[in-house]
């Protein structure tokens, strides 16, 4: 069998629903904090009294997210380790070497389960910190300018706050920056590292598996829709082992047993490249639709081509596009401060989910997933 991201897809999803209840409890306690007094002519001076509250509110839900979300992460590398290893089990079943596997019974590797929560929760401690740093920046900068705001312009205080927590909800606790100084929010950030990591520990679980019983090449899959990273190695046979680079290598057929024929037979293979060469230019990131397997010389043939006629990655990218729109208006539904703002909210969620729908059925490659628009544990 086997092993893709796809295969630990559930256990990021289930992590993923932490960050966002977090985001919809920090949007709650930021609107909570704005409303109270709001029409007292004193609101600015008990608001910026009220500065220490609020930031104990916001650590308390920061350090259980981070509590909650690396223990659940650590579970989740476990099982899906113990996936990929059980991926290699059913792909090599029919040979001897794989009742060999199934029978040693080795428990997820520590040390690489270990090393994977680890880097996971290094790459994500910057969030928590930020979180603080979020709320408290927003309450400060609407609580400061409400007064000057309302006099320069004739804004209430109530519609400066509501503009505030309406761009607050858009844009979500923006915790990292990556490279290209695209800044992520709190659960889009999580999700794509938790993805990340889930998918490469069932990953390793699989290759890991294969080298212990002497298997040393791959073969990646042709999937649908791929995207311009994966496409230079969709069909390619990776090396588990060794440098980067192609080449050519001669190995024995693996069907054919030298107690049985008289020569064995040799094949040859071009190896396109090893496995980490391929993953450290974007192989397997994070939503990747390929698959890995055993090659075996001889026997193994390139897969077919997934054609989709009609669709395009630019296609599924749109979709992605729709799914944050959505998922933006129904965070500014939970900050709405009224019901004519949470009416507003809703229309924008509306025309989004219309959008979703025309989308899906002008590509016939494309298929909906709700739960992608939806957000913390209405998942």
């Amino acid at each position: 069998m086997p092993v893709s991201p796809a295969l630990a897809e559930d256990l990021a999803s289930a992590i993923t629903v932490l960050y966002e209840d977090a985001e919809i409890a920090l949007i709650e306690i930021l609107r909570k904090a704005l409303a109270e007094g709001i029409d007292s002519p004193r609101w600015a001076e008990l608001k910026l009294r009220s500065v220490g509250d609020l930031r104990k509110a916001v650590e308390a839900v920061a350090n259980a997210l981070q509590t909650d979300a690396n223990g659940r992460v650590a579970g989740a590398l476990a099982t899906a380790y113990g996936r990929g290893r059980q991926a290699a089990v059913a792909e090599l079943g029919a040979l001897d070497i794989g009742r060999e596997l199934q029978a040693r019974r080795i428990l997820p590797g520590a040390p690489a389960v270990d090393r994977l929560a680890a880097s996971y929760a290094q790459d994500t401690r910057p969030l928590y910190q930020r979180i603080t740093r979020a709320v408290l920046d927003t309450f400060r900068n609407v609580t400061s300018r409400a007064a000057s705001t309302q006099l320069l312009t004739g804004i209430t205080r109530r519609d400066a706050s509501q503009r505030a927590l309406n761009e607050f909800a858009r844009r979500g606790v923006t915790g990292f920056i990556d490279s290209r100084g695209h800044a992520w929010e709190l659960a889009a950030y999580a999700e794509m590292a938790i993805r990340s990591v889930t998918a490469r520990a069932a990953i390793e679980g699989h290759i890991d598996a294969l080298a212990e019983v002497g298997a040393a090449l791959v073969m990646v899959s042709d999937a649908p829709l791929e995207c311009p990273l994966c496409a230079p190695w969709e069909g390619e046979v990776l090396a588990l082992h060794g440098g980067p680079g192609p080449r050519t290598i001669r190995l024995d057929h693996a069907i054919q047993s030298p107690r049985l024929f008289a020569r064995t037979e040799t094949v040859a293979v071009h190896v396109a490249g090893s496995l980490a060469e391929a993953r450290a230019k974007g192989l397997f990131h994070p939503n990747c639709r390929h698959s890995l397997g055993l090659y075996l010389p001889g026997i193994t043939t390139r897969p077919p081509h997934a054609a989709t006629p009609g669709t395009t990655y630019a296609d599924t990218q749109r979709q992605r596009e729709i799914e944050r729109h959505i998922r933006r208006w129904k965070r500014a539904q939970a900050a709405a401060m009224d019901e004519p703002a949470r009416k507003a909210a809703a229309a924008k969620v509306r025309a989004w989910q219309k959008a979703a729908r025309e989308h899906v059925a002008a590509h016939d490659a494309i298929v909906r997933k709700p739960a992608r628009e939806q957000i913390g544990r209405a998942r």
